[in-house]
């Protein structure tokens, strides 16, 4: 077999890897901290493309498990704030003081407390035809259900 070349010649010509192939397979061989620092990119970038009705159904999920004392020490209290501020209506107004960076680092928590949260989340975002279309939410949702074990509860990794 021979190495094709580029019309120029200078490189080999080698067979493109799909990028979901490529992040999933540095996603297995991360350390388990890194594992959870991309699952919660992963949600920032899911919360930065869904609309806003999407957004605040997201931020529910993530923020289900997760008291007031635990929601005042993630993100300077912004979580706190909605949640005391606004009960279950009127979020989407509210959301707009939170940013990608709040939202990555509240799951980035709940990873910490609660791995079947991640998993509902990833059941959640698997319905929505409209955020499927986004390439984060595919991944997200492939790598949290491949990390759960059927029949039990997706385990955080820290």
């Amino acid at each position: 077999m021979t190495a094709q070349t580029t019309p120029g010649g200078l490189l080999p010509q080698t067979p493109e890897i799909p990028t979901d192939q490529l992040l999933v397979e540095v996603y297995a061989q991360a350390a388990p901290a890194v594992q959870s620092g991309m699952l919660s990119k992963l949600v920032g970038k899911v919360y930065q493309s869904a609309a806003p009705d999407e957004r605040s159904v997201l931020v529910r999920q993530l923020m289900q498990p997760l008291g007031i004392l635990s929601l005042l020490a993630v993100a300077n209290g912004v979580f706190a704030k909605l949640r005391l501020q606004g009960g279950l209506s009127g979020w989407s107004t509210r959301l707009d003081e939170v940013q990608v960076d709040d939202v990555v680092e509240l799951a980035s928590f709940v990873q910490q407390v609660s791995g079947q949260a991640m998993h509902s989340l990833a059941q959640w975002l698997s319905a929505s035809p409209v955020l499927l279309s986004s390439a984060a939410a595919v991944m997200l949702v492939k790598l949290l259900l491949d990390r759960a074990t059927p029949g039990q509860e997706a385990e955080p990794q820290l």
